[in-house]
């Protein structure tokens, strides 16, 4: 259930939000063609939304706090404290999410890509005539 100060209508917020910027990146590529804005845009997702369990220690000794958050978050804290861990575990989540998201772009294209249609063959090439003055007679094949 939804509470006001809950990790669930926070999660719910964050997806909500990374959607609207989802959208944005997408409109913001509309000048690339359809392959290479389908991949950028998911990895943007990826990058978003793939999850990295994170550990912080607290103000008492040996007590941590564990958790989950955006792996680019926990990558980006994990520079600011410069804890190589944190940074690790977090820089292989947000890769792996990239590599996801740019994956579901190239499936997507695959997908929704436009097929060949071949055209019907010309019924017949422009057949030379002997004389080409005298007057055709139109007909229906």
């Amino acid at each position: 259930m939804l509470f006001a100060n809950s990790m669930s209508l926070m999660w719910l917020s964050y997806y909500g939000l990374s959607l609207l910027v989802l959208v944005a990146v997408y409109f913001a590529l509309a000048w690339l063609p359809r392959l290479p804005r389908l991949v950028l845009t998911w990895i943007v997702a990826g990058a978003m939304w793939m999850p990295a369990s994170f550990r912080l220690p607290l103000v008492e000794e040996g007590e941590f706090y564990t958790g989950l958050a955006p792996a680019a978050m926990v990558s980006a804290v994990g520079v600011l404290e410069g804890s190589a861990a944190g940074l690790r575990g977090g820089l292989l989540w947000l890769i792996l999410g990239m590599a996801l998201g740019a994956c579901v772009g190239i499936a997507l294209w695959w997908w929704r890509r436009p097929h060949n249609i071949d055209e019907a063959p010309q019924s017949r090439e422009v057949e030379e005539d002997p004389m080409p003055n005298r007057r055709r007679e139109p007909v229906i094949n």
